[in-house]
């Protein structure tokens, strides 16, 4: 269980987990409050960011205590490291792509590295632990023999990587190497009765160009609320970065039809909302709110909050893991709106 953070604390944790924030806190912050911090901060996947901030505000004003310089040491190493075996992926992940372009395959690097690269002013602040690739369902046979060829092995249930969608590759040498291969972004088949994201889904939302903003943050919003039910801050990070990406009313145009063509309105409407409220991101709560809301979308901004996010391994735990069970019934329970085809 994390440190409980007060609420002061967790106003302090927001800051410093937005990348665009500025390292700025009062001189009464204490080394306990700042471990606390960083246990938290690490938990959240949002440390890089974190680190960052702490050596631009410089260690000689932090506060003088044996505990906290060893802590940071430690973190900073570890970070140093998590980059190291980014920039590994990232050389397997191109590899594989050359190989499937060889192959006539299909193929897109999603989410990890895109993210850091397109969303992120500094690239270091979003590392990623394994390499994310969506190919067309049709070609699903072809990428996974030719990810075999380039050395790896089959991580996952070949019966269950089927119903999901979802293939787990392990580097046969070195096992913490992981490749992930979907066929769609949305692996729940409860869910995958009202929203798709997969290739074609993409392809038909970058209109012929690749990795643009509407895609991107769609992309994330998935991620947040289609793959793993907001279980660290990290996720609204990536949807505050994609947010801050959309450059213009027609970026803006091209999400909402995003969401529509996709079905995740219910999904786009609840991730943009709990964005906005958590760092105080006003234009991320207005796009939320140009989606009509129905009961769903009503019920889910009432079950997913800042708190019940935040709170995630805390002493509310419990609370919050029934409130993100909750809404994935809900998500599961929703009706597809419609959309013109």
């Amino acid at each position: 269980m994390l440190p409980e953070l007060s609420p002061a604390q967790e106003k302090l944790l927001i800051s410093l987990a937005d990348p665009e924030a500025p390292a700025d806190w009062n001189n009464d912050v204490s080394a306990g409050d700042l471990l606390a911090l960083l246990a938290n901060a690490e938990f959240h996947g949002v440390l890089p960011i974190v680190l960052r901030k702490l050596r631009e505000r410089g260690d000689a004003k932090l506060p003088q205590d044996v505990g906290l310089r060893q802590k940071l040491a430690e973190l900073r190493d570890q970070m140093t490291m998590a980059t190291g075996q980014s920039m590994l992926l990232q050389y397997h992940g191109d590899r594989i792509m050359k190989a499937l372009a060889a192959k006539g395959v299909p193929a897109r690097i999603v989410k990890g590295p895109v993210f850091a690269r397109r969303l992120y002013h500094q690239p270091a602040d979003r590392p990623f632990t394994d390499i994310d690739i969506l190919v067309d369902p049709a070609g699903i046979e072809e990428a996974n023999r030719t990810i075999a060829e380039c050395g790896f092995r089959l991580g996952s249930g070949e019966a269950e990587s089927h119903q999901l969608q979802e293939f787990k590759w392990l580097e046969k040498e070195n096992s913490r190497l992981l490749i992930e291969l979907h066929g769609n972004l949305v692996h729940d088949t409860g869910m995958r009765r009202r929203l798709s994201l997969g290739f074609p889904e993409l392809q038909a939302i970058d209109g012929g160009e690749t990795d643009t903003p509407a895609a991107l943050l769609t992309i994330a919003i998935v991620h947040a609320a289609g793959g793993h039910k907001f279980h660290r801050l990290q996720l609204c990070v990536d949807v505050l970065q994609g947010v801050r990406a959309l450059r213009s009313p027609e970026d803006e145009a091209r999400l909402l039809e995003a969401a529509r063509m996709t079905g995740i309105e219910l999904e786009l409407a609840t991730v943009l909302n709990v964005t906005g409220r958590l760092f105080d991101a006003p234009r991320a709560i207005k796009l939320a709110n140009r989606i009509e809301p129905d009961l769903s979308i009503r019920l889910a901004k009432w079950l997913i909050t800042g708190n019940m996010l935040l709170r995630v391994n805390s002493r509310e735990k419990l609370r919050s893991r029934l409130s993100r069970d909750a809404f994935r019934w809900v998500q599961r329970l929703a009706r597809a709106r419609p959309y013109p085809a």
